[in-house]
């Protein structure tokens, strides 16, 4: 399978998701998003033991293009509901995935990048690393990462990063539980094939049991939880806000809000 967004490799039963778009700061896009599906879909199927995602350059990912969400002006209720649909079976499939995943963090994981990262069962950052659900700063609401974040973290400290959209270094992220280990740049390659051998090792009969196990411990609260965020998703695409704070983003200057 070719790719256009992503790179993928192999070896030695570790599948490399990279995400390609270091000009971008591997920003995604819709093609970025069906991209990592696929290749997630077809590690699960395939002979991979354990599954690592990266960024490619000097970021992990800084969460959903915004030119590409510019763009979006014109779409149709229908055309905003299949983006969130798109969105929340991303974090779904890297969610219910059934090989053990590890995500090696470098520079800014934003928004969508910083769900990608924390969706992980095992999420490595380097000191310098930085996260940040930002999505209010721009009028735009967090509403998928949110279902998740609140599983791993509580409510009282979700609301906290969701409603401020504060950035937070990789030692507060270890604080909170998103991150597994600090590790220093230089060393993070190895830890990543260390924890990736240690994983590889285990029965992958357990492990995928373990991790549908987990998975439906929580699949009824998630299943309603994630429904009202694609719900909240798509309408958020069409407020005033929502134009205006992308808008100013993409030039530069603070957004003027409607009330």
């Amino acid at each position: 399978m070719s790719f256009q967004t992503i790179l993928v490799a192999e070896n030695e039963g570790v599948r490399t998701i990279t995400l390609n778009r270091p000009e971008r700061r591997n920003a995604m896009t819709p093609e970025m998003q069906l991209e990592l599906i696929a290749a997630m879909e077809k590690a699960a199927a395939g002979s991979a033991r354990v599954i690592v995602l990266r960024g490619a350059g000097e970021a992990f990912c800084s969460g959903l293009d915004l030119s590409a969400l510019q763009s979006m002006n014109e779409n149709s209720a229908a055309d905003h509901r299949a983006n969130a649909e798109r969105v929340a079976k991303l974090f779904r499939t890297l969610y219910e995935l059934p090989r053990p995943t590890i995500a090696a963090v470098h520079g800014a994981a934003i928004a969508g990048g910083t769900g990608l990262a924390t969706l992980c069962d095992f999420t490595l950052a380097t000191p310098s690393a930085k996260f940040g659900y930002t999505e209010a700063r721009i009028g735009f609401v967090p509403a998928i990462v949110s279902a998740y974040l609140t599983l791993q973290i509580g409510d009282k400290r979700g609301r906290d990063l969701l409603l401020t959209g504060r950035f937070f270094d990789a030692a507060e992220a270890y604080r909170l539980g998103l991150v597994n280990e600090i590790v220093e740049p230089d060393g993070l390659d190895e830890r990543v094939t260390t924890l990736a051998k240690t994983l590889a090792a285990n029965s992958p009969e357990s492990q995928a049991a373990t991790k549908r196990l987990l998975a439906a411990q929580n699949k009824a609260w998630l299943d309603a939880a994630v429904a009202h965020a694609m719900e909240a998703n798509a309408r958020s695409r069409e407020t005033a806000d929502f134009l205006e704070g992308v808008a100013a983003f993409l030039e530069k200057r603070k957004p003027t809000w409607t009330k």
